[in-house]
């Protein structure tokens, strides 16, 4: 995987690379640190468990529960790329066996069954125009 990700995050602090770059090559993997095992995500440089600066990308099934989810239904400047597509959902799901770590997607299919708890699996999108150039994940209920 290449350490240096073209795609830094506006406002973020660059210690995500190792995650799009799984993405691409269509793996789930999150941080995980080497000396303590704490889950950590968002990435960072370092450990706020033990100080580790050592992390383990770890591959895991995009699988999980929904823990929060919202409704757009508007285009804004910074997501303008997905106007054809308002309304839609954006869910925050906890990931299975990552002891609490959250990611973000926007959900595809049917939402009858959507709601706190819920299971979700992801799947892996390449990077895309309406994605900004990023790889991308989207979740769909179970």
């Amino acid at each position: 995987m290449n350490h240096n990700s073209p795609r830094p995050i506006a406002g973020g602090i660059a210690a995500d690379g190792l995650y799009w770059d799984a993405l691409e090559a269509g793996e789930f993997r999150l941080p995980r640190c080497a000396g303590c095992g704490r889950w950590t995500w968002p990435a960072h440089w370092r450990c706020g468990e033990c100080g580790s600066w050592d992390f383990d990308w770890t591959a895991l099934q995009p699988k999980g529960v929904v823990y929060s989810w919202t409704r757009t239904w508007y285009a804004f400047d910074r997501t303008r790329e997905r106007a054809g597509d308002v309304p839609y959902v954006v869910v925050l799901v906890e990931i299975d066996g990552a002891d609490g770590a959250r990611v973000m997607g926007v959900l595809a299919g049917d939402e009858a069954a959507l709601k706190i708890g819920a299971p979700v699996a992801g799947t892996i999108l390449a990077p895309s125009q309406k994605a900004k150039g990023y790889p991308s994940i989207v979740w769909s209920v179970q």
